[in-house]
């Protein structure tokens, strides 16, 4: 489904509309002083996304960012680190908030295939022994964004935690496509969040709704995090008209995230077809179809727009195509046409 200026935009998740439902939903919304706890729409949405990943209690922020930085602000120590993957969304991607906000230091893992070694990990929590800083918490991305949309095995989830438990130390899952990773990996999302103290996903991504996310977590870090969300300005009023977007892609948005996935695998074999040593299919499980720039034609996104197609870059090297639920397969066969164009022209 093109937008209503025809194009077909894969830059990323967030470039969808709300559906017929939400915009309903929204008019309809009871609302309240959400600042006061008394907005019933965003009070059913937090009980509900608590009770989708299991955990106790949730919070309603405007950002994937800002619930990013809540839950670094409640479970790290101003002048301790944080430890994370080298390619972690809160080490690249958040203009060095940590720093600013949680008066925290990153220190990245390699994360080859978007996983850092749990034994890495391990030395990382004890270095305070070698007269290096303590480590306070440490963040996983699931799924992985830069490494193309990678789901973060269970098993590799419950290893982290539990050399973390070890050492005392709690981990914050950057889960902003976590339903993305629950589905492709056929399993419960709250089985995939066990290990992990808090979560927060994006409503705003793969659920299609327009604004928000949630940080979810023990009721006692949630507690905390409200007074947070105060002081870093993302206190609303009324949200419940937001809120209840939100509330609808949760309910119905979940399971239709297995299409998005089959049209990303798609586009991706068209890519390493049309392209070689762009893309490796098989790495491609969800969302997200991350190409090594370097194979592609230098002039391949102005090419793209010139034919209303949108695509987009997350680094020097990598250009991104994300699908969505405003990208069906009408709009992925004008895509793979469009890049077979450009391939016969290439050559």
């Amino acid at each position: 489904m093109a937008a209503p200026d025809g194009s077909v935009d894969l830059r990323s998740d967030t470039a969808t509309r709300p559906t017929a439902a939400m915009y309903a939903a929204m008019v309809d919304a009871p609302v309240g002083d959400a600042a006061a706890g008394e907005d019933p729409t965003v009070r059913r949405l937090e009980e509900l996304a608590a009770e989708r990943v299991g955990k106790e209690a949730a919070i309603y922020v405007p950002s994937g960012t800002m619930a990013n930085q809540i839950a670094l602000r409640v479970l790290a120590r101003p002048g301790t680190e944080v430890v994370c993957g080298a390619r972690a969304h809160i080490y690249r991607y958040e203009n060095a908030a940590s720093a600013v906000n949680a008066g925290v230091q990153i220190r990245p893992l390699p994360d080859p295939g978007g996983a850092f070694a749990p034994d890495v990990l391990a030395g990382a929590l004890h270095s305070a022994d070698y007269h290096q800083p303590r480590v306070s918490l440490v963040a996983i991305e699931n799924t992985h964004m830069p490494s193309g949309g990678w789901p973060q095995p269970p098993a590799w989830v419950e290893a982290v935690g539990s050399v973390a438990a070890e050492a005392g130390v709690a981990v914050h899952c950057d889960g902003a496509r976590i339903f993305n990773a629950a589905v492709a990996l056929g399993i419960p999302a709250p089985d995939l969040c066990a290990p992990v103290t808090t979560v927060m996903f994006c409503a705003s991504k793969g659920l299609g709704a327009p604004v928000g996310s949630l940080l979810c977590g023990p009721a006692d870090v949630i507690g905390a995090a409200f007074e947070h969300r105060q002081r870093l300005g993302g206190t609303m009023r009324q949200a419940g008209v937001i809120a209840a977007a939100a509330l609808v892609g949760l309910e119905t948005g979940v399971e239709r995230l297995a299409d998005d996935h089959r049209r990303a695998a798609g586009l991706a074999e068209a890519l390493a077809e049309i392209f070689p040593g762009s893309v490796d299919p098989a790495t491609v499980h969800t969302n997200i179809v991350c190409a090594a720039t370097a194979a592609l034609p230098a002039d391949l996104l102005l090419r793209l727009v010139a034919v209303g197609i949108r695509a987009g870059t997350i680094d020097g090297a990598t250009t991104r195509f994300v699908t969505h639920c405003d990208v069906d397969d009408e709009d992925l066969r004008r895509v793979v046409a469009a890049l077979r164009d450009i391939g016969v022209a290439r050559t």
